[in-house]
């Protein structure tokens, strides 16, 4: 049996009835739930919502989120200049021999196969799983042949490693991403060049026709390193870029889709 409850406010003075409530058990559980769920929901809305999240301890405040990027920026920058000077060092010694310099293409060239040689380790026993997995599942064969993955299970390489400062939207189809100028600028994934162009206002500029229907574009260089009909290999530089940033475009299908969905600047 549930058990009631009448509670009387009376005034402490002259002891004169003010108001009455009458509540059962349930009533009074029902409302104390209720009292803590919106007590709840009030300090997630705080913390979610409102500078007080910074106060957490471990959280990333705006100051250490610049400052991570300056870094970002920082190493990439340096890296450049590592590659000048090697280009510089190299130079330098087939002069004194009397040998030809070496171009600045060969060079970006055999640091890209060495960084991939790096990274092989890591990618090759993730893409190894997939393929036997693929390769092994009928769903995926037509008279011998196996069909294209959905862009949802292409990896793709980064093709700079900085800053988004313009997202993609239907009036600015591609993504703008800030670095500093002579980033070596790599393909998305393995393909053929079908476009080498330059303007005067957006500088060099190729496109890349990868396999499923993807076309890569990539503008705003300042040199590039393929030329129209090259084949390039995912992760391999195509260009360096120019004082502008980065201007990136991702199609798939003949449709510009957003580059940020399926790629980590």
């Amino acid at each position: 049996m549930d058990n009631k409850f009448h509670i009387l406010v009376t005034d402490e003075k002259t002891g004169n009835q003010i108001r009455s409530f009458k509540i059962s058990k349930k009533t009074a559980i029902l409302y104390a739930a209720v009292a803590v769920l919106v007590a709840l929901l009030a300090a997630y809305c705080i913390i979610a919502f409102t500078p007080v999240k910074h106060l957490i301890p471990g959280y990333p405040n705006a100051a250490s989120r610049q400052q991570a990027v300056r870094s970002a920026m920082k190493l990439d920058s340096l890296e450049n200049r590592v590659l000048q000077w090697e280009l510089y060092t190299e130079n330098l010694k087939k002069v004194v021999l009397g040998e030809e310099p070496v171009r600045l293409d060969s060079l970006i060239k055999r640091i890209a196969v060495e960084r991939e040689k790096a990274d092989s380790a890591v990618s090759a026993r993730a893409d190894s799983t997939l393929r036997s997995e693929v390769e092994s599942a009928d769903r995926f064969v037509i008279s011998g042949r196996r069909r294209n993955l959905p862009i949802e299970g292409v990896h793709f390489f980064s093709p700079l490693k900085g800053i988004v400062s313009g997202g993609f939207d239907s009036t600015h189809p591609y993504v703008d991403v800030s670095a500093p100028s002579g980033a070596v600028i790599m393909s998305v994934l393995d393909g053929a060049v079908i476009i080498t162009d330059w303007d005067e206002k957006e500088g060099y500029s190729l496109a890349i026709q990868h396999e499923g229907d993807i076309v890569s574009v990539y503008k705003h260089l300042q040199k590039l390193t393929k030329n129209t009909g090259d084949r390039v290999i995912a992760g391999t530089p195509v260009g360096l870029l120019g004082p502008d940033g980065l201007h990136f475009e991702l199609w798939y299908r003949g449709n510009a889709i957003d580059p940020a969905q399926y790629i980590g600047f």
